[in-house]
């Protein structure tokens, strides 16, 4: 066997996960079958790469070294192609990485509008985005960090904080019993099932703490954003969500007493030049967000957060 481009960079992703099941995830492929390739990758190079750990998986001294030098050699190739795609479409191209953000549209639409053509990577973990960004596969992201769970900034990052405490709230079916208080406690949820997503980077942490500090213990199911918002509709899950949710007939969105949760939002660049190209789109589409959001926004004017144009 002979390594290859994509062994280096499942290493590599196995690494900025810190987890199979998410590197899996993240290259889109089965956990099985990337299992396979790193057993075959360490008999290859003589020793283990990883030590597999109850929460997760952790490079050895040999993977330490090995990833060294895969880490210039998958950024530069990733790099390779992304300038002669660019080069091909006929001009350079914003490449930008996000969590999810109800904001994302505005912000795509306002920085098209202002002559740049932003392409876009998604991923749940703003960890493996901000990697991306150091590596130079993108050139700006915007991600959150959950309260009490702080991000791993990769060295010589540039940082700006677009929300200090944006608090999650709750969504929960629209026949819900609690769905008749505009406040939601803890306890009126004790006994629902909750679904939430376990490779979202820090989330079920944050939740554990909140179930724990409020005394209960609830049910719980795993499942992406997707599947949670299936699920809410119909009458199975509640689950945590952004406060920028826009409510539907079969699901409404609630704030949670004392506000438990909370993310900060960040955006991260390799240079201050080009954080300003970018931040005053996702301001805007911040903002424009947060006042379409009727929870979200009565809860803004009733906490008086300071810089917030709610009335632009």
């Amino acid at each position: 066997m002979e390594l290859e481009v994509r062994h280096l960079r499942a290493l590599c992703a196995i690494a900025d996960t810190g987890s199979l099941h998410r590197a899996a995830r993240q290259l889109g492929v089965a956990q099985p079958s990337l299992s396979t390739q790193l057993r075959r990758i360490e008999q290859e190079l003589g020793g283990a790469l990883f030590r597999r750990e109850r929460t997760g998986c952790r490079p050895t001294p040999l993977g330490r070294l090995v990833l060294s030098r895969a880490r210039p050699l998958v950024a530069e190739m990733r790099s390779l192609v992304a300038e002669t795609r660019a080069a091909a479409a006929g001009g350079p191209q914003l490449r930008v990485g996000s969590t999810a953000s109800r904001a994302l549209a505005g912000w795509l639409r306002r920085l098209r509008a202002r002559g740049q053509e932003p392409t876009l990577h998604m991923d749940v973990s703003p960890n493996a985005l901000l990697r991306m960004v150091a590596d130079g596969q993108l050139d700006v992201v915007f991600v959150h960090e959950v309260e009490g769970s702080p991000l791993r900034i990769p060295e010589g990052l540039r940082l700006r904080v677009l929300v200090e405490r944006e608090p999650q709230f709750v969504s929960l079916p629209a026949d819900h019993p609690a769905v008749g208080k505009p406040v939601v406690g803890l306890r009126d949820l004790a006994h629902d099932r909750w679904m939430i997503d376990p490779t979202v980077d820090g989330e079920w942490d944050a939740v554990q703490r909140m179930f724990r500090a409020a005394g209960i213990n609830p049910r719980v199911l795993y499942g992406d954003y997707h599947t949670a918002a299936a699920l809410v509709a119909t009458g199975e899950v509640v689950t945590v969500c952004q406060p920028s949710c826009l409510p539907r007939p079969e699901m409404a969105v609630r704030r949670l007493a004392g506000d438990p949760l909370g993310v900060r939002l960040l955006l991260a660049a390799r240079t201050e030049t080009d954080l300003d190209g970018v931040h005053p789109a996702l301001e805007e589409a911040y903002w424009e967000a947060a006042r379409e959001a009727p929870a979200y926004r009565e809860w803004l004017e009733r906490s008086a957060v300071p810089a917030t144009p709610l009335t632009t």
